[in-house]
């Protein structure tokens, strides 16, 4: 067995928009970068039945469908597609050093630069009928797929922020929103919750959780139970939406990147570069705010040319 360790202009971790995106320009840009797809290859989108609202799709395209195409175009250009999980990492404080990282838990790399597109990864409720009508009526992004509601009555679970805006979201496209809390109370904001109790369309049920959802191909309503009284019931809706939280798949970059409290990776102003020279992070895996496929492509657009210009100024 050879000991010569692989060494790699520009290596790209995940395969979601942000990372084919990169794929695509760091290519066209003569890095020659290697693609690790990770555990989902094609990323969230690949659980997308329909994606009608990213630009250039007219008529609207099959999540699976976008992201074969995103990699065709990636390998177009010289893209090499690995199937592969990233499993161990050490990067390099030095500017222009070896960036070492291991795939698989044997294989052993060396990267001068390293785009990381990981993404991150929607926290669902576990339930076995959850599980089996995701794309067919549970969604854990309102604004990728309320548009496909409009005038149906859904229901929403979460109690922050983000529940409560994609509740009020979702309030001015469907019939009736129903707002399931699990608690007694919100954990929004003192103003988010005056907007979800000032919209009329919109009734928010409090110690309430979810005990099944409802439907053979398609959402069709939920069983639902008071965690206090014990009281059961259903409730008939079209569309749940689960929104309460995303998990950033960063555990492997843990002590060796910056990350905020929930572990997104923290990047320098306007630009897509970590605290490690040479190594860059775009997509979800970065970005806690918009969590879209066309912002997510667009940051790996910024990575691949943050990429370039780095390894053009190091030394022959």
């Amino acid at each position: 067995m050879s000991d010569i360790v692989e060494k790699i202009k520009c290596l790209i971790i995940g395969s979601g928009p942000a990372g084919y995106t990169a794929a695509i320009y760091a290519s066209r840009a003569d890095l020659k970068p290697v693609l690790y797809t990770g555990m989902e290859p094609g990323g969230q989108l690949t659980t997308t039945t329909e994606v009608d609202n990213f630009p250039g799709y007219p008529e609207g395209v099959d999540g699976p469908t976008m992201m074969i195409q995103l990699q065709q175009q990636a390998e177009r250009f010289g893209t090499e597609v690995r199937i592969g999980m990233v499993t161990q990492v050490e990067f390099s404080s030095e500017v222009g050093g070896w960036h070492q990282v291991t795939v698989d838990g044997s294989k052993k790399i060396e990267a001068r630069s390293i785009i990381i597109s990981t993404g991150a990864t929607a926290k669902y409720l576990g339930l076995p009928s959850e599980q089996r009508l995701r794309g067919g009526g549970v969604s854990a992004c309102a604004v990728c797929d309320g548009f496909f509601y409009k005038g149906q009555d859904v229901a929403i679970v979460g109690a922050g922020d983000t529940a409560a805006e994609e509740a009020t979201y979702l309030s001015n496209i469907c019939k009736s929103v129903t707002m399931l809390v699990r608690k007694e109370s919100m954990r929004a904001s003192k103003a988010m919750q005056h907007r979800v109790n000032n919209t009329p369309n919109l009734k928010v049920l409090y110690s309430t959780e979810v005990e099944e959802v409802l439907g053979e191909n398609v959402v069709e309503g939920l069983k639902i139970f008071n965690n206090v009284s014990g009281e059961k019931s259903e409730i008939s809706v079209t569309g749940l939406f689960v929104a309460i939280g995303h998990k950033p798949n960063t555990d492997v970059f843990k002590g060796q990147l910056e990350m905020d409290e929930t572990g997104y990776l923290i990047t320098k102003g306007k630009s897509t570069k970590t605290n490690k020279p040479g190594v860059f992070a775009a997509g979800d895996v970065q970005d806690k705010e918009y969590r879209q496929a066309v912002t997510a492509a667009g940051t790996g657009c910024m990575a691949a040319l943050d990429a370039e210009r780095y390894l053009a100024e190091l030394p022959n």
